[in-house]
């Protein structure tokens, strides 16, 4: 047999990569990019969220959460629940409808689509007469009211999304019975606003845009009273006892109307507007709800005055004397309202408000004093300052853990403490098997540390570094602060604010040690922080080093920004991280490159100019290492003249192409005729273009010059314990890849403990090796003797690694753009390379070391590299041989920031931006994958109306193989599955159901 396997093939490694290696997308993180309708189900406590990309989201309890996708990819405009059933309707920008429903598969619940339909007129007719604007599912769950552009009103039955035309409602019907004095054919255009009586099902009230309101009898198909406002109607609401309903208006207005029974046109009780008397912006919405008190709570949106308030995004409330309009920095696409959704009870008793703006979802408390907002376990606004990096921290310590909780806890008492109100569906999920942190780096100074253990992506703790520095800014401004009489009484709240106060605050780099508790970030203004945990708040002097990058170069000269002034004196710190010593690169460009060895209390940074060490017990700088080449001038123009040096070499390209054109034509001499000079030219434009078309995808390894721009900026830094100098003794060692191909490798002295205050750390410089084809080096990683990658630092003192084998020889890892190369250690020759530049034709971005744990069984475990290409795939490497084992698609290659914001895990997990609020998170990993699991319980309706959970009618359905649940699962599974199958009532629902599906 062996004859017929490949050159290569191994079935046992073969089934051995299957148990070890699996792709899957599994979650998305933070806050939905670009929503644009919002909808809420008190009979199920589940909100969904649609997007303009044509994604729908349902988010109940943590961890319960539903995603679907329509087709079409068109904005989703509105989002309806059908009452009292696990189903939902959506309104896309194109006029069609769609029904989705929670079903159950595989012991959990899927949101599937069931069908969808377009409302076609008759032949001729304009797009106007069935251009749907307000829809309205009836309590029945057997029809949807859909009021169009035309006036007209169609019927349409579920769930088949059948029309039926002889119970449409035209406007013709509706003027037949109203008095032609009052109204005439245009005032039934366009239906703004559909709702049914809350105590008779049989009666809808019909909003027109031009200010009609109609209660329309379904039974008999009449009119039985009519409204009629003077403004531009924008929206309605029933009071719950069906007495009175409340319309809003376009010139900031609202208005009570009485209902009764005779039909005849109704004056309004009352109308109010609430910030005139001057001109304001519509109220688009509007709730009234009754308590018991017997004063209500006035909630709508808009209302503002136009002149001085017409760009602010507000919600107000107004309760008796209180009132607040709650002024968002982003624009509000819709909210509701969480109150009582017994029928029998009397009032509503709003409890929260909960609002959709365009950057994040914001929950206010209505039961406390001052009516606090509330921390959302999820939907976190991950973009409320732009994020420059992303940092992944696996396997936290419990001590760690709890005191990063501890700080966050004092940073939230501003917020309620109510429990979360959208809490419907069971998570069914495992519980996560460790403690994860991601940390991301924004733009305006801060760091957040994440949860990102399970499927909720929750904010723990929030860092800020501003306060080291001078801005324009004073950290202590309250921009909640507001004046007793000031009017109107605007009231900020969220976090979006996308505005920093000087960018060269942003963080670009960072890094955690999870033993020590110390930390190391950095920024865009060549500002290093190293911070380590207090549990109190703190005032101290935070001290001050220059590491001059440049001390051996003469001619250079900074054109880029300056550093951050810093603060003299004691600054005050919150319990948390709090900076001790602070590390000013010069000339101050972007930190490229940072590494943090707490065990040695050593800090290593790179710029574009080169790298520095600092000792950060003592508070010294070791040594700096200036890399710039002499034809690095980019690297000293910094980021911000960023874009005179792209014109500058995008002048200098055409140049080249104009004087290789003359010069081609002066060859040809004159001699040479007309034609020919022409032929020459076209294909001189055509080798150019197909040059360029190539250059991004794939080319050749081969040196490049050493005069390329930027070859000095460093882009990785590695700490190791390892042979260096000879192969008898081994030591502390820093290594330092740079774009152009070249790899530092300094030999450290650190003094033991007992004198480590006394001498100071020496550094000397032991190796450089230059890759050939001078591509830029990605990563560096040292391999013990038994080709294991060295453990953390103290790591193993605190027995969570083995001891790394120091009695067989070690290699070095060197990870290039282009290709990856093993050498021998100490003599550094070459032993073994992969080329994948030109075998793939992709180059590296990201890479790092994994562990994958085989699935099958605990005792099999291996070390590979994840790699990540500029195609977007991802490609899983062997150590030490080297060997491509799988590659899986995972980012479009056009999504160049995706790729750039790709973070990898150390269990073979991964996150990447796929907008500026969404991280993707994905698995390669068979045993580690993280994704929502969990069930919506379908509630029985009773003939009273009052709701009761019912877990059988779902749970039935549990029954799931071994390989998707757990021996609890099944057990009881099997107890339920017996209970319920005695149930004559439930069997029958079953098969109605089954029925349904078929």
């Amino acid at each position: 047999m062996r004859r017929f396997l490949r050159p290569g093939h191994d079935p046992v490694r073969e089934r051995l990569k299957r148990d070890l290696f699996q792709f899957n997308k599994t979650v998305e993180h933070g806050f939905p990019h670009q929503p644009s309708a919002l909808g809420y189900s008190p009979f199920l406590r589940l909100m969904a969220i649609g997007t303009r990309s044509g994604a729908i989201k349902l988010y109940g309890a943590p961890g319960v959460e539903f995603m679907g996708l329509h087709e079409e990819n068109n904005t989703v405009m509105q989002i309806h629940f059908i009452p009292d059933q696990c189903q939902l309707v959506t309104l896309l920008d194109d006029n069609s409808l769609h029904l989705w429903s929670l079903k159950q598969h595989g012991g959990a619940s899927e949101l599937r689509e069931e069908h969808r339909f377009t409302l076609r007129g008759p032949p001729g007719s304009p797009p106007s007469a069935t251009q749907v604007t307000a829809v309205l599912p009836h309590s029945s769950r057997e029809v949807l009211y859909l009021g169009t552009e035309s006036g007209n009103i169609f019927v349409v039955e579920l769930p088949s999304l059948r029309v039926l035309e002889d119970r449409t409602i035209t406007p013709e019907a509706v003027l037949q019975r109203i008095p032609e004095d009052n109204c005439n054919r245009r005032s039934c255009e366009l239906v703004e606003a559909l709702q049914e009586h809350p105590k008779n099902p049989d009666q809808i009230l019909i909003g027109y845009s031009r200010g009609l309101i109609v209660l329309w009898d379904l039974q008999n198909n009449k009119p039985t009273q009519h409204f009629l406002g003077s403004q531009q109607l924008e929206n309605l609401y029933w009071q719950r006892d069906g007495s009175k309903f409340i319309s809003c208006h376009y010139d900031g207005s609202y208005t009570q109307w009485p209902v009764s029974s005779d039909n005849r046109q109704s004056e309004p009780l009352e109308n109010t507007v609430p910030y005139g008397p001057f001109p304001c912006k519509a109220i688009s919405k509007i709730y009234w709800q009754t308590t018991k008190n017997g004063l209500p709570y006035i909630i709508f949106q808009g209302g503002m005055p136009r002149a001085s308030y017409g760009d602010r995004h507000s919600i107000s409330v107004i309760h008796g004397s209180q009132q607040t309009a709650f002024d968002f920095t982003s624009r509000v696409i819709d909210f509701f309202i969480i109150f009582s959704s017994d029928p029998a009870a009397e009032f509503d008793d709003p409890s929260a408000l909960v609002a959709l703006a365009e950057e994040e979802l914001v929950v206010i408390d209505l039961k406390s004093a001052g009516w606090p907002a509330v921390h959302p376990p999820y939907l976190a606004s991950l973009h409320c300052s732009a994020i420059t990096c992303s940092h992944h921290v696996s396997n936290i310590p419990l001590k760690l853990w709890e005191r990063i909780i501890s700080a966050g806890s004092k940073q939230n008492i501003h917020y309620s403490s109510m429990p979360w109100p959208i809490d419907g569906g069971t998570n069914i999920a495992p519980d996560p098997p460790q403690r994860d942190l991601l940390l991301t780096g924004h733009e305006d100074g801060t760091v957040r540390f994440w949860d990102a253990s399970g499927v909720c992506l929750h904010l723990l703790y929030k860092l800020s570094t501003v306060r080291v520095f001078l801005t324009d800014a004073d950290p202590n401004d309250n921009m909640n602060t507001l004046g007793e009489d000031e009017w109107p009484p605007l009231r900020k709240v969220g976090t979006f604010d996308p505005y920093s106060d000087d960018p060269r605050l942003g963080i670009q780099k960072i890094y955690l040690c999870k033993y020590s508790g110390y930390l190391a970030v950095a920024g865009t203004a060549g500002q290093v922080l190293v911070m380590e945990l207090n549990d109190e708040d703190a005032e101290h002097v935070v001290d001050h080093a220059e590491a001059d990058l440049l001390q051996d170069q003469e001619g250079y000269r900074w054109k880029g920004h300056e550093k951050l002034k810093t603060r003299d004196g004691p600054v005050r710190f919150e319990a948390g991280f709090q900076p001790f010593v602070l590390v000013q690169c010069q000339p101050p460009a972007v930190v490229t490159s940072l590494a943090l060895h707490s065990e040695w209390k050593l800090v290593a940074f790179g710029t574009s100019h080169g790298f520095g060490l600092f000792d950060h017990q003592q508070k010294r700088l070791v040594f700096v290492k200036c890399t710039l080449h002499p034809s690095d001038q980019l690297a000293l123009e910094g980021p911000l003249s960023r874009v005179k040096s792209l014109k500058k070499s995008l002048r200098q390209s055409f140049r080249r192409i104009r004087r290789s054109r003359v010069s081609s034509r002066k060859r040809r001499g004159a001699g040479g005729n007309a034609s020919e000079v022409q032929e020459a030219n076209a294909k001189f434009d055509q080798d150019a273009l197909q040059e360029m078309e190539l250059a991004p995808v794939q080319r050749k390894i081969e040196a490049r010059s050493a005069e390329d721009s930027f070859t000095g900026f460093v882009r990785t830094l590695y700490f190791a314990d390892t042979f260096l100098r000879d192969s008898s003794r081994h030591c502390p060692s820093l290594w330092a890849g740079t774009n152009g191909g070249t790899v530092y490798a300094f030999c450290l002295r650190v003094p033991p403990a007992e004198r480590r205050m006394d001498e100071p750390v020496r550094a000397e410089q032991a190796k450089e090796i230059q890759l050939m084809h001078r591509a830029p080096v990605v990563g560096i990683v040292v391999l013990d003797g038994r080709s294991t990658p060295l453990p953390e630092p103290l790591e193993v003192a605190h027995d969570l690694s083995k001891s790394p084998d120091m009695q067989g020889s070690h290699q070095l890892l060197v990870v290039s753009e282009e290709q990856f190369k093993v050498f021998t250690l100490p003599k550094v020759s070459s032993k073994l390379k992969l080329k994948l530049t030109a075998l793939e034709g992709c180059r590296v971005r990201k890479v790092t070391v994994a562990n994958f744990g085989s699935c099958k069984t605990d005792d099999y475990s291996e070390n590979d590299l994840a790699v990540l290409t500029n195609l977007g795939d991802i490609q899983i490497i062997s150590l030490p041989f080297l060997k491509l084992q799988i590659r899986y698609p995972c980012i479009r290659k056009e999504d160049v920031s995706g790729i750039a914001s790709c973070v990898f895990t150390k269990y073979g997990q991964g996150f990447y931006l796929i907008s500026p609020s969404e991280f993707e998170r994905f698995s390669l990993s068979t045993k580690w994958l993280v994704e929502p699991r969990c069930i919506v319980d379908m509630p029985e309706v009773t003939s009273n109306n009052h709701v009761h959970n019912k877990s059988g009618t779902e749970s039935a359905a549990r029954k799931s193989s071994p390989d998707d649940c757990g021996e609890d699962e099944r057990k009881s599974g099997r107890l339920m599955e017996h209970a319920l199958l005695n149930d004559e009532k439930v069997l029958k629902e079953i098969q109605s159901t089954l029925e349904g599906g078929r």
